[in-house]
């Protein structure tokens, strides 16, 4: 089953992002990203948004093929 997470983590990896330089891309801690990253925490609309923007993809991006 692919999460949100997962989806999250592959395309930060493709943009050839660590989790600490994505952060600091973001506004926020290595340890938040790892969180969404590991489903602990879902990330607000407006971290949503930002990743998008950040990440250069589609909201449809982040959750394609999330049972």
């Amino acid at each position: 089953m692919t999460t949100f997470g997962d989806n999250l983590k592959k395309e930060r990896i493709a943009c050839g992002l660590s989790q600490r330089e994505f952060a600091k891309l973001l506004g926020t801690t290595q340890q938040r990203v790892s969180e969404w990253e590991c489903n602990k925490v879902e990330p607000t609309l407006y971290n949503i948004i930002n990743i998008t923007h950040i990440l250069n993809v589609t909201f449809e991006d982040l959750i394609y093929d999330i049972k």
